[in-house]
């Protein structure tokens, strides 16, 4: 069962429309389905709120740390509540899929992706889930750090929309646990 799902992205109006923020949205949109006001809480550095759940209880946060220190949110969080890494599902932007592509997949390396690579360090463990929404690439390794931090087009912003809505409709399922039926569900082709 997931226990804990946090969302990636980095801190402010700077960057709250940028693709690096696809995870966060997913939070964001989380909440606002659950009807949930997401909380600063200074000690676990993130936003979090609990989702309603009939038979654990479910944490929902975004790290308020910038991308590259998102592990600082998620080991306190595992630590303090005692939540082991194969109960924590962390969504983030995904380059190697196009926009409205999302994926569910549990271990793995970091990819290059500096939050996953803080949160490897952190839990000292890679058997997290992963709810990768794809943003698209560039098309050159020297552009992806501009690309991540620009927002979208807005028909890419709708098709990442329309993923996120995919994988909050598949909330329940993710926290009961039932992988399998998530996956064929994100991972066939829209």
């Amino acid at each position: 069962m997931i226990r804990l799902i946090v969302g990636l992205g980095n801190p402010g109006p700077r960057y709250a429309s940028t693709r690096h923020n696809a995870g966060a949205w997913f939070i964001d949109e989380l909440a606002s389905q659950f009807r949930l006001a997401l909380r600063l809480d200074k000690k676990f550095q993130c936003e979090w709120a609990e989702l309603p759940s009939a038979t654990h209880k479910v944490l929902i946060a975004k790290p308020v740390t910038f991308m590259n220190e998102s592990g600082l949110a998620v080991a306190a969080l595992a630590r303090f509540f005692q939540i082991e890494a194969s109960e924590i599902l962390v969504a983030h932007d995904e380059l190697d899929f196009a926009p409205g592509g999302v994926k569910l997949k549990i271990g793995g390396g970091h990819g290059g992706h500096n939050g996953l690579r803080d949160i490897l360090s952190h839990l000292g463990s890679a058997d997290f889930y992963r709810l990768r929404f794809g943003i698209g690439h560039p098309g050159a390794k020297e552009q992806v750090v501009s690309y991540v931090l620009h927002s979208p087009s807005e028909q890419e912003k709708i098709a990442i929309d329309r993923a996120i809505d995919r994988a909050c409709n598949n909330a329940p399922k993710l926290m009961a646990g039932q992988f399998a039926e998530v996956m064929q569900d994100l991972h066939r082709e829209e």
